[in-house]
């Protein structure tokens, strides 16, 4: 498989399993739905829209040409005990330098985007 249809076959993974209780886009559009009725909420929408897109910047390592989105995918994964690691099937692939940083940096300033308390209650079940 080559490297770019592994990365949309990561981001597929994401899109499916990574955070998307918290930043659910249903969701999210119904907000944007009653914000543009109502006037109110938008700069809460803004601020969200910035926090998802920094943290989807570390995950997916925009600032290394996203070298490393899937070990960044497979860490988040891997802190939620969906993953045993966050090894890739080409061993030269990881994290770059400083992802692992930016990770933990997105992961506590904005721990309300994650989906970490859903996963946490679902594991058992569905790791059964």
């Amino acid at each position: 498989m080559n490297r770019s249809r592994r990365w949309y076959l990561s981001v597929g993974l994401v899109l499916c399993a990574l955070w998307v209780r918290s930043a659910c886009a249903v969701e999210l559009l119904e907000e944007i739905k009653c914000a543009k009725t109502n006037g109110r909420g938008i700069d809460a929408l803004l601020v969200r829209g910035a926090e998802i897109t920094d943290a989807n910047a570390a995950l997916f390592d925009a600032r290394n040409a996203f070298r490393g989105c899937i070990s960044g995918v497979h860490e988040i994964l891997r802190r939620q005990g969906l993953l045993a690691g966050r090894w890739c099937l080409d061993p030269d692939e990881g994290l770059s330098d400083g992802q692992l940083e930016e990770i933990d940096r997105v992961c506590s300033s904005y721990p309300h985007v994650t989906d970490d308390a859903f996963v946490a209650q679902n594991l058992d079940r569905w790791l059964a």
